[in-house]
């Protein structure tokens, strides 16, 4: 499966492993939510990073305690018609200052890349290479918003703002 991340195509360092299969001894992998919570003192103890696939009808709040060693947290979105997963980044990204990965999972649609990207995400699994390309070719397409998000960009409101006040600042 492609990955997109930091809107390029790019080489996915981290091994989804299956619950009950041998976890690597170092290496990035992915593991199911499950698995992390059964034990993850231990999971995080591991030489290699580590990052979790969240299904998207379970609070995050079970993840708070250990986002500052998570190097990942990938989020589910089970068909394109649930949204419950850009809630997830938001409060991740927002609420709980999560600075890891960030990936969008699942039904991964082009029409909703530059949303994902607004909520927060910076990884993406995309089925196909041609969504993959697709993707790279919209983010660049688009640089000003009106929406504040938790995505570090400046809205249009506080470009003007900021304009306004060096144009005064210089007079």
């Amino acid at each position: 499966m492609p990955l997109v991340k930091s809107g390029k195509i790019a080489d996915d360092l981290f091994v989804h492993v299956a619950d009950g299969a041998e976890l690597p001894g170092d290496g990035a992998v992915l593991i199911s939510a499950a698995r992390f919570l059964e034990d993850p003192e231990s999971l995080l103890r591991r030489s290699g990073k580590t990052g979790v696939i969240w299904p998207n009808n379970r609070p995050v709040d079970d993840l708070v305690p250990y986002l500052d060693r998570l190097a990942a947290v990938a989020l589910v979105f089970p068909t394109f018609r649930d949204g419950r997963a850009y809630s997830q980044a938001r409060l991740l990204r927002e609420r709980y200052d999560y600075q890891g990965e960030l990936r969008a999972t699942g039904q991964v649609l082009r029409d909703q890349f530059v949303f994902m990207t607004r909520a927060g995400f910076d990884a993406f699994e995309v089925k196909k290479q041609s969504d993959a390309e697709a993707f790279v070719a919209t983010t660049k397409r688009y640089s000003v918003f009106y929406q504040p998000t938790g995505d570090g960009r400046i809205t249009a409101l506080n470009r003007r703002l900021q304009l306004r006040h060096s144009e005064s600042a210089g007079q």
